[in-house]
């Protein structure tokens, strides 16, 4: 049998996308995997923050189309790319293990994010980050920064930027883990929902489904399951200033989360604990706490900035 994975052109979609087809082909005895590479929409535009050109569903579009007209079986994604809402005829057939969930921040006369001299410019596309920086530094110039991660880095390294901030799990399976000069404690950034985690998307077909389940991890799919209830109970865009981390030990599940605003740097943090069976709605109390306590407006704000 033959499996196609429709997968962005970027280094990093490449490397996510040979990594599944290793596995599937160790997995399962005469099966052949192929690559089926598409430039999406999020690719092609470059200069302009997601938020205005329609959120982060626009790197997975094209490649459901692929999968819809039957060139490809599955798509394999950075998790905290894939909106909350899977259109009806998919789902999310398995989750990897995942990866380190925070971020790096990456500087070349820099040691940490406190060294930055007043108004240093720090690149980043995501209002999250943005949120996180102006809360923590809000003298620093924070300016946008798109493009895949060879990209940012030849920019940060052409002077353009004083430092810019990636996810570390990027960098790590880039190969490119020596450039992160600091990561900065989940506690107080926290990771977006999804960070460091490869999900594999298929259409609801039984026969793909069953081989993809087996290198499903459960662990990653629990903390998976309560950090999207947390979003999906904000009713927020994968764009929107929000950010939900959860941690497994024991049984025991912690999620962490914040609601904030990208221009303001204000932000409302909360965290939740229960059981692993129960992430839904440990997701869900968490997202209608912090919505209670002040995110609503700061959510309204950023929709309908002044």
């Amino acid at each position: 049998m033959k499996l196609i994975i429709a997968t962005r052109r970027s280094a990093l979609a490449l490397w996510q996308a040979e990594h599944v087809k290793s596995l599937l082909e160790q997995t399962h005895a005469g099966l052949t995997v192929e690559l089926l590479p598409v430039v999406t929409e999020g690719d092609r535009i470059q200069d302009r923050p997601l938020s205005e050109v329609g959120g982060k569903g626009l790197f997975i579009k094209e490649l459901e189309v692929a999968m819809h007209e039957g060139r490809a079986h599955l798509a394999v994604h950075s998790m905290k790319d894939v909106p909350w809402n899977m259109p009806a005829g998919f789902t999310l057939a398995a989750f990897l293990p995942r990866a380190d969930p925070r971020d790096a921040f990456v500087a070349n006369r820099y040691p940490t994010l406190e060294s930055l001299p007043e108004g240093a410019c720090v690149g980043t596309s995501s209002q999250r980050r943005q949120c996180l920086l102006r809360a923590a530094r809000p003298d620093l110039a924070i300016t946008l920064l798109r493009g895949n991660v060879d990209t940012r880095l030849r920019k940060l390294d052409a002077g353009d930027y004083d430092a810019i901030v990636l996810a570390a799990a990027g960098l790590g399976r880039l190969g490119l883990g020596g450039r992160i000069t600091a990561t900065l404690a989940p506690e107080r950034f926290v990771p977006a929902v999804g960070q460091g985690a490869i999900g594999i998307e298929c259409r609801t077909d039984p026969e793909v489904q069953a081989l993809l389940a087996p290198l499903n991890d459960a662990h990653t799919e629990i903390c998976l399951r309560a950090e999207r209830a947390f979003a999906a109970a904000l009713g927020a865009g994968c764009t929107s200033p929000i950010a939900a981390h959860a941690t497994l030990l024991d049984g025991a599940l912690s999620l962490a989360a914040m609601i904030g605003s990208a221009t303001s740097g204000e932000l409302v943090h909360g965290s939740a604990t229960g059981e692993a069976g129960m992430a839904e709605a440990i997701g869900g109390q968490l997202a209608h706490e912090l919505l209670g306590r002040g995110g609503r407006a700061l959510l309204q704000s950023a929709t309908h900035p002044h």
